[in-house]
């Protein structure tokens, strides 16, 4: 029996004692336009992304909105000499997620998490596990729920005109 994405999300969350409050939202074109349809500062959007180990493993990286995955940092927290960003198909058979709906609650795999430490004491939007909809969540529960490494991962982004 496979179970949907949805199904999977929400059990998860129950089971780790996650309050999640997912809300349904429209597409946006931009970071900017996503926060503000949400109501929240860019930086308390979090993108999960699915980064592959050099030994054919998985991680998960929480990343605020603005910043990108530093590589050399995150690198070293992990304790490896390479790191890379899979293709769609493989992030989706890695975390039983599709891009942009990726979030480590419900994720298959059981996935190590890894979070910037910009997100520690904040309430974050993150993907549900499915288009047009987003999970606001304490960072801090998420972190204690995922028994997730906090560290400095991340460097902010250069402006776009």
């Amino acid at each position: 029996m496979t179970i949907d994405a949805s199904t999977r999300f929400d059990t998860d969350a129950a089971a780790r004692g996650l309050t999640v409050d997912v809300v349904e939202r429209p597409a946006a074109d931009s970071l900017q336009q996503a926060a503000e349809l949400l109501g929240i500062t860019p930086g308390d959007v979090v993108k999960t992304l699915v980064v592959k180990r050099h030994d054919g493993g998985f991680l998960l990286a929480l990343v605020p909105g603005g910043r990108s995955i530093a590589w050399k940092k995150l690198r070293t927290v992990v304790g490896v000499n390479k790191l890379s960003m899979p293709d769609a198909a493989t992030a989706l058979q890695a975390s039983g997620y599709e891009r942009g709906t990726i979030t480590p609650i419900g994720a298959t795999g059981d996935l190590p998490v890894y979070a910037d430490e910009r997100i520690v004491g904040r309430r974050v939007a993150l993907g549900a596990g499915r288009h047009g909809a987003s999970a606001f969540v304490d960072a801090d529960d998420l972190i204690a729920a995922y028994a997730a490494t906090v560290a400095d991962i991340t460097d902010q982004e250069p402006q776009r005109d």
